[in-house]
C-alpha cells in the first residue's frame, strides 16, 4: 500500500514538474521578447517607464515570477525528499521485519514438523497398545470363563461323589452298629443292598470279598456270631477307607475352590486393568489425533504465510530499488530546473 501511495505521489509530482517546465519556457520566451523590444525601442520603453512610473517593471515582474517558481520547485523538492526518506525508512524496517518473520516461520516449521513426527509415532504406538490391551482383556475373559466352567464341572463331580461316599459311610455305620448288637435285620433294607453293591465296587482282598459276600447272602437265615468279629472288622475297614477318601476328596475340592477364587480375583483385576488402560489410551489417542490435525493446519498456515512474506520481500526489494532510481533521476531533473 505504501508503495502504491508513493507511486501515485510520484506521478503527481512529475505532472507538476512538467507544468512548471512548460511555464518556465513560456516565461523565458516572454523575457527574450521583452529584451528584444527594449533594444529596438529604448526610447519607447523609457517613455513607457516614465508614463507608468506607478506600475512594476516588466523585467522585474518576470524575475519575480522566476523566483517564485524557484521557491516552489525547492519546496516541492523538500516535500518529495521527505516522502522519499519515509519510503526508504520503510524499505529498511520492512525488509528487516519481513526477514525476521521469515526466519521465525522457518524455525516454527522445523519445530512443528518435529512435533508432528512425534505425535504421529505416539498415535501409532497408542493404536498398537490398544490392540494389545483389547486382545489381552479378551484372553483374560476367556480364561476366566473356562475356569468357571471347569470349576462348575468339578463341583458337580464332587457333589455327586461326596454324596455317594457319605451315603455309603452312613450305611456302613448302621451295619456296624447293628452287627455289634447281633442284629442282621438291616440286610433286608436299603442298607443291605448298598453293602452288597460296595462288595462289588470297592477295592477288597479276595478273602474279604468272599467272606463278606457269604455273610450278606446267608446272614439273613443264620444266627450271627458276634464273637467272630471278622465281618465287623471288614466293614470298619471299608468305612475308614471311605472316610479317608471323602476327606481327601473334600480337601481337593476346597483347594480347587481356593485356586478358582484366586484365579477369578486375578483375572478380574487384569480385565479391569486392561479396561482402564483401553479407556485412558483411547482418550489419549483422540487428543493426539486432534493435535496432529492442529499441527498440520498450523504447518500449512505457516508455510503459506512464509511464502507470502518471501514474495512480498522480493517485490519490496524491487520497488525500493525502482523508487531509489526514480528519485535519483528526479533529483537530477530538479537540479537542472533550478539551474535554469
Amino acid at each position: 500500500q505504501g508503495s502504491g501511495s508513493a507511486s501515485g505521489g510520484n506521478q503527481t509530482d512529475q505532472r507538476s514538474a512538467a507544468n512548471l517546465r512548460a511555464m518556465a519556457a513560456r516565461v523565458v520566451r516572454s523575457t527574450l521578447a521583452w529584451c528584444s523590444l527594449a533594444a529596438v525601442a529604448g526610447e519607447t520603453i523609457s517613455r513607457a517607464h516614465i508614463e507608468s512610473s506607478s506600475s512594476a517593471n516588466p523585467i522585474r515582474r518576470v524575475v519575480g515570477m522566476l523566483q517564485m517558481m524557484q521557491e516552489k520547485v525547492t519546496a516541492e523538492g523538500k516535500k518529495e525528499k521527505e516522502l522519499f526518506d519515509r519510503f526508504m525508512c520503510y524499505c529498511k524496517t520492512g525488509t528487516g521485519d519481513l526477514s525476521a518473520s521469515i526466519s521465525a516461520a522457518e524455525s516454527k516449521i522445523a519445530q512443528d514438523t518435529s512435533s508432528l513426527e512425534q505425535a504421529t509415532a505416539q498415535k501409532a504406538q497408542l493404536e498398537q497398545d490398544l490392540e494389545s490391551h483389547k486382545q489381552d482383556r479378551a484372553d483374560a475373559k476367556e480364561a476366566l470363563a473356562k475356569a468357571k466352567a471347569l470349576r462348575e464341572k468339578e463341583a458337580a463331580v464332587y457333589a455327586k461323589e461326596s454324596s455317594e461316599h457319605k451315603t455309603n459311610i452312613a450305611a456302613l455305620g448302621k451295619a456296624i452298629a447293628a452287627l455289634d448288637k447281633g442284629m442282621t435285620g438291616f440286610l433286608q433294607t436299603s442298607t443291605g443292598a448298598r453293602l452288597r453293591q460296595l462288595t462289588i465296587n470297592m477295592d477288597l482282598s479276595s478273602a474279604d470279598r468272599d467272606m463278606l459276600s457269604a455273610f450278606l447272602s446267608t446272614g439273613a437265615s443264620q444266627e450271627y456270631a458276634p464273637a467272630s468279629g471278622q465281618i465287623v472288622g471288614i466293614l470298619k475297614q471299608m468305612k475308614d477307607t471311605m472316610e479317608k477318601d471323602l476327606a481327601e476328596m473334600t480337601s481337593t475340592e476346597e483347594a480347587a475352590i481356593k485356586d478358582f477364587e484366586e484365579l477369578s480375583v486375578a483375572k478380574t483385576k487384569e480385565i479391569e486393568a486392561h479396561g482402564a488402560a483401553i479407556e485412558s489410551k483411547t482418550e489419549r489417542h483422540g487428543k493426539v489425533g486432534l493435535e496432529i490435525v492442529a499441527l498440520k493446519e498450523d504447518l500449512d498456515d505457516t508455510s503459506k504465510a512464509m511464502s507470502d512474506d518471501k514474495k512480498f520481500l522480493e517485490d519490496l526489494d524491487k520497488n525500493c530499488a525502482t523508487k531509489k532510481q526514480e528519485w535519483e533521476e528526479r533529483s537530477s531533473t530538479r537540479a537542472d530546473e533550478l539551474v535554469a
